[in-house]
This record gives structure tokens, C-alpha cells and sequence, in this order.
């Protein structure tokens, strides 16, 4: 069989071990996923469900080497913690039944082990030990003391070592994005005069000394791979020349070097180092190019790869030997399987919207906005293996959340009918197609189409669900997927001929002046105004709280931000909306003064409230009648596709 990503699937040796394929699930952390430093069984099961789905290698993000002073976050794998070694062999093995190899990521926080990180809090009586002394936002740092240093690079040897035993069969060093050996690397923190500072040797030498450690820990056929930054993105930071530099000088000391970018405690580079959709795909893959030019081990890339054909050309044309899937392979865990047999369309690509991580610092937990199953997969391992009869299902709204619970009955057994009022699929997902940097929605959408076929889910469209069709129906479950309705807010004029509500910009784009007045900032009305600045448009939010976008994922929200303010969008914040005139919008201010925006268009993006008007008609129509999504509670597409899935996991 001829494959199209017939490189993908290449093995490669990496350390004498031969892996299947070039596709690696590279390390992600949760801040749920250990307790007292021991991996939980959720975590085993989010982890093991990358192997499942294909991946060559599956790696355990942040373990920490030196639980003392290294713990960045509450809730991380303490690897000197001798109980963690039961739960870190049931790990191991849940990866290599699967034929996947396991693999852990060496971690230590550095001063940020000590001081309160993006995603850590508990630090009370803990002192921060980073490269120098410094005062930093988050409180002081002490420079380590070279007795400490030691006895740390030490650990990275003894983690390793306790991995190995526990049935792991290669680890990862963490040296990049602003952790302890990134913040010895770099001239920005380090200022120590001993042998661990000044010149580059020196500022390197405490991540080759823990290289050797490692090496003499677990001698060879375990292969080491190093994560880096090849560039910090950062005044006084690592630059590709130091990121090559360093490269060269641990390549006869590795296996394997990653090349990643950027620093994880700045907002603006953080979204620079896990990328948005704000920014082109595969931005690190010009560094991994570079690095590998100059070195003679394998290099893998990772960052913002969401596209099959892009993964394939990164290999096919020698910029990477391998490509590493964090986000995308919770979008998608199966998406190594599904290309490996063909089945492309199937695939779930991530949308590079920061859910996963916005979720991390909300609740400790993890998320997907298009696969619901993560941060729940050990009660959907449970959920999906329970019997059920097959039932006659009918869904009214054809929108993410009805479509989902469409496929996922019918997928459990049932016969699905779809109902849809207008004549097209895809609900709040259609306005994707129009906009470059929401475009992997529309995607979305296209794979849930492909997917109620195969599923043979019967669907309807310009049919509306009317009591008269449930009653010829009679369906043992009724699903109610209708949406929400936008709000107009009780403003003179509003009805103007030059008032657009935000859903109808999208693909008239036309009928949108040159100078445009968004009026609400909430996340409709700031990637609204952000798409029509791409297009040129000279843009202004209007927004009565404090700031933008405040129903966004604090990451999300900084990339939003970060992209209005490139695109030159003015902000106006505690204003209110007054009155719309032939000359644009009146505009109250917080101390009472009212301007006038002179525009031509002013986009009503002022919210949406549930419509649950079919529910109070229909709530006794069938045995079972269920809401989902916006006709329950106006939300996000997140909310709407998990609604979707556990209303149909539950017939």
C-alpha cells in the first residue's frame, strides 16, 4: 500500500532503539496530573490514549528531579519520591501495550520552583534558587549555591535512573523555555562569576554535567533527548546562533535534540512558544532547519503543526527527522492511526485556541474545545464500554453540539435523524470560512459532516422540529441543539440601515464601511473588529467593562490582544453605547462625557441569550427531551460539543 505520508511512517533509530514512525507526542504537563507527587489514574489514562491513537513516543511532561527545589507546579511526578515508582511502571506499561515507547520529560523550575509561575501557587516558606540573585515581580531569587547545583545535576542522573526501572525506554532533558538550564544558558539571568557562568562553556556546563549524569545512570540503549529553545525571543536571550552553539556542543551527549522556542513566565511569549492561530503554523521549524544543518544526531521540531501535508513536507525536504504533536494530538490522539490508514477526513485538527491551557490555570484541570473525551478519559474509557439498547434519536439544530450528539449516538448504536431549519450544516461553525485565523472551525465542521455519513445519521435540512413532526416521529429521545439568539440592547437607533449584527459581517464583509464601531468587546466583538482590522478597516471596541474579551482563556485573550493592537484596533473601555446616528455611534464614557465616533458602520456584537423557547414547547414530547449547547446556556463551541457527546453517551 502506497501511503502519501509514506515519510511519517518511516522508522528511525534514535540511541539504538527503533521506533515505528516519525510522529512523537511530546510532553505535555497537567497541573491535575499527580498527587503527593504520584500519577493519578486519570493522568495514566490521558497519556495512554497517545498511544493508542499511534504515536511513536509518548513523553510525560515536567517530572521533577529534585522535589525540594525544582516543583514549578502544584501537582507534578516527584521522581525522588520512591512511591512514585508504582504509578510511574503502570505508566510505562500503559504506553508499551499500545507499541509505543515511553518517555519522560527531566524537569527542574529553577527559580521559578521557588517563586509563584503561571500555573503554581503553592510555594509558601519555599526559597528560590535561580542561576543569579535577582528581584523579580514574583519575589526574590537567591543564587544557587554550587553545593545545591551539584547535588541537582546529580538528580537529573538518579531520574533517569528511577525511569529506566520503572520500564520507561528514553527520557528528555528539559533545557528550554526559561526552566532551570535555560536559565543558566541564558546571558539575561545568568551573572555568576564561578565555572557556571560568563562565557557560553560555562553557562552550558551544568546541563552537559547532568547530561553525563544521566548517561552514567542508565548507560547505553536508553536515549536522551534534549529540549531546547532555539530562540528566546527575548532581549538578552538565547539567539539561533547560541541555539546552534549549544546544539553542537551536546550532540555527542544526546540522542536527540528537540528544538522548541520562546519563555513560559511572559504572556506574549508564552503564546510565542505554544503558538496561536494568530500566527502563521509550524513557526519553529526554520529553527530545527537551522540547528540540523550544523549537527549529525536527529533533530524533531514541535509548535503550532496541525496540517498532515505540513508534517509530511517537514520530513520529505530534511528540515526535522521528526515532528513532535502536543495540542494536536488532543484535538486528535488518533490522528498518527488515521493518517497511517487513510483516513485523513476523519482527522480533528487542533485549532490552535489556547482552550487546553486557559483550562490548566482556570481549574487545574485540561480541555479540548473539539475533543471533549480530554481531561475525562478515564471516565470515558468507563462510559463508552456500557451496554446500551438501540433507541430512535431525533436532534433538532444541525450546529456543533446537535451534530456531535448526532454521530456519538449514533455511533453507540442508534438510529439518528438530524433536523435542521436552515439549508446548510454547521450553525455558529459557518462564519470559520471567512476568517483566516478562525478557518480550522470551518474544518471542524466539515470533518462532523463527513462523519454523520459514515455514522449514517439521516439528516434533514430546511425542516425545522415542530411539535407536529416529534409527534409523527415519536422518537425515544429528543435532542435539542437550537442555539441562541443575539441581544440588541436598548439603544436609540440601533435599528439604523448602518447597524450590522456581527453574525451577518461575515462573508459580507462588503457591506462594512471603512471606519467601523464594534459595540460590545466581549469575545464575538473582539475577534469580529480583529478580523475586519485584518481586512484593512479602521476599527474601534466598544466595551462597558474594564477590558476586552474577558470571556476568553486568559492566553487566548493575550493573543487576541497582542493581534488589536498590531492591526492598530482602539480600545474603548467603561463606555457605553448611546445612540447610533447617520454620523456613527454616541459613546458614554465612565465620568458621564458622551463623544461621537464618527463611523459608517457600528457592529452590534452586544451578546447572545439561550433560545430555549422550542424546550418550554417540546420538554414533554418524548420520553427523554434534552437541551445542548446555546439553547441551554449561551457558550462557547466547547460547550456545545461536550454537551453534545454526554447527552448522547448517556441514551
Amino acid at each position: 500500500m502506497i501511503n502519501k505520508y509514506e515519510n511519517l511512517f518511516k522508522p528511525i533509530t534514535i540511541g539504538g532503539l527503533t521506533l515505528k514512525n516519525r510522529i512523537f507526542s511530546a510532553p505535555t504537563s497537567l497541573n491535575w496530573g499527580a498527587v503527593d507527587g504520584n500519577l493519578t489514574p486519570e493522568t495514566i489514562a490521558y497519556y495512554e490514549l497517545k498511544a493508542k491513537g499511534g504515536a511513536a513516543v509518548v513523553t510525560m511532561g515536567e517530572s521533577i528531579v529534585h522535589t525540594a527545589t525544582g516543583k514549578s507546579h502544584d501537582r507534578q511526578i516527584e521522581l525522588d519520591n520512591p512511591t512514585s515508582l508504582v504509578s510511574l511502571a503502570q505508566l510505562a506499561r500503559a504506553i508499551k501495550r499500545h507499541g509505543a515507547v515511553p518517555s519522560a520529560e527531566l524537569s527542574h523550575g529553577g527559580k521559578w520552583g521557588g517563586l509563584v509561575s503561571i500555573a503554581g501557587s503553592q510555594k509558601a516558606g519555599r526559597i528560590a534558587y535561580g542561576p543569579s540573585a535577582e528581584l523579580t515581580e514574583a519575589g526574590w531569587v537567591r543564587e544557587m549555591p554550587e553545593d545545591l547545583l551539584l547535588e541537582i545535576i546529580d538528580s537529573f542522573g538518579k531520574g533517569a535512573a528511577v525511569l529506566k526501572r520503572a520500564g520507561f525506554e528514553m527520557c528528555m532533558v528539559h533545557a528550554g523555555h526559561g526552566w532551570m538550564f535555560g536559565q543558566f544558558l541564558s546571558p539575561r539571568t545568568n551573572h555568576r562569576t564561578d565555572r557556571f557562568g560568563g562565557s557560553f562553556e560555562n553557562r552550558a556546563r551544568a546541563l552537559v554535567m547532568a547530561l553525563e549524569s544521566i548517561c552514567k545512570a542508565v548507560g547505553p540503549g536508553f536515549p536522551i533527548e534534549v529540549r531546547m529553545s532555539g530562540d528566546e525571543f527575548i532581549e538578552g536571550g538565547i539567539t539561533l546562533d547560541e541555539g546552534i552553539r549549544l546544539a553542537k556542543l551536546i550532540e555527542d551527549k544526546c540522542d536527540l535534540i528537540n528544538v522548541s522556542a520562546g519563555i513560559h513566565e511572559e504572556l506574549e511569549l508564552y503564546i510565542r512558544t505554544h503558538p496561536t492561530q494568530f500566527i502563521e503554523k509550524g513557526p519553529n521549524v526554520y529553527l530545527a532547519e537551522a540547528i540540523r544543518k550544523k549537527v549529525n544526531v536527529p533533530v524533531s521540531t514541535v509548535g503550532g503543526i496541525t496540517d498532515p501535508e505540513m508534517m509530511e513536507a517537514i520530513i520529505a525536504t530534511g528540515k526535522a527527522d521528526i515532528v513532535e504533536l502536543g495540542r494536536p494530538l488532543l484535538a486528535d490522539p488518533y490522528l498518527p492511526n488515521k493518517l497511517r490508514s487513510g483516513r485523513e477526513k476523519e482527522i480533528t485538527k487542533c485549532l490552535r485556541c489556547m482552550s487546553c491551557f486557559g483550562e490548566s490555570v482556570k481549574t487545574g484541570g485540561t480541555s479540548c474545545t473539539v475533543n471533549p473525551v480530554i481531561g475525562n478519559e478515564f471516565n470515558c474509557q468507563l462510559a463508552t464500554n456500557q451496554p446500551t439498547t438501540p433507541k430512535k434519536v431525533m436532534v433538532a439544530g444541525g450546529g456543533p453540539g446537535g451534530m456531535k450528539a448526532a454521530i456519538t449516538a449514533a455511533e453507540r448504536g442508534h438510529a439518528v435523524t438530524l433536523y435542521e431549519a436552515s439549508d446548510r450544516l454547521g450553525g455558529a461553525l459557518n462564519f470559520a470560512k471567512h476568517v483566516d485565523f478562525k478557518y480550522g472551525l470551518y474544518e471542524f465542521k466539515e470533518v462532523l459532516e463527513y462523519e454523520l455519513k459514515k455514522y449514517g445519521v439521516s439528516v434533514h435540512l430546511d425542516t425545522p422540529v415542530t411539535a407536529a413532526l416529534v409527534e409523527h416521529e415519536q422518537p425515544d429521545v429528543l435532542l435539542l441543539a437550537c442555539g441562541a439568539k443575539p441581544v440588541t440592547p436598548p439603544i436609540e437607533g440601533i435599528d439604523r440601515e448602518n447597524v450590522l449584527l456581527a453574525a451577518d459581517v461575515y462573508g459580507h464583509e462588503d457591506r462594512v464601511g471603512e471606519r467601523v464601531a464594534v459595540l460590545g468587546g466581549g469575545l464575538v466583538g473582539s475577534e469580529t473588529a480583529a478580523h475586519l482590522a485584518r481586512l484593512g478597516r479602521s476599527v474601534t471596541i466598544v466595551e462597558m467593562r474594564g477590558d476586552i474579551a474577558l470571556d476568553a482563556e486568559m492566553f487566548y485573550q493575550t493573543a487576541l490582544k497582542v493581534d488589536l493592537r498590531k492591526n492598530h484596533v482602539r480600545l474603548a473601555v467603561n463606555a457605553m453605547g448611546r445612540q447610533v446616528t447617520e454620523q456613527g455611534l454616541i459613546v458614554r464614557d465612565d465620568s458621564g462625557v458622551e463623544i461621537l465616533l464618527e463611523v459608517d458602520t457600528v457592529v452590534n456584537a452586544s451578546g447572545y441569550r439561550a433560545d430555549d423557547a422550542l424546550f418550554m414547547e417540546l420538554c414533554q414530547s418524548a420520553p427523554v427531551v434534552e437541551r445542548i449547547g446555546d439553547c441551554r446556556r449561551a457558550g462557547k463551541v466547547m460547550d456545545a460539543v461536550s454537551d453534545g457527546f454526554y447527552r448522547a453517551l448517556d441514551i
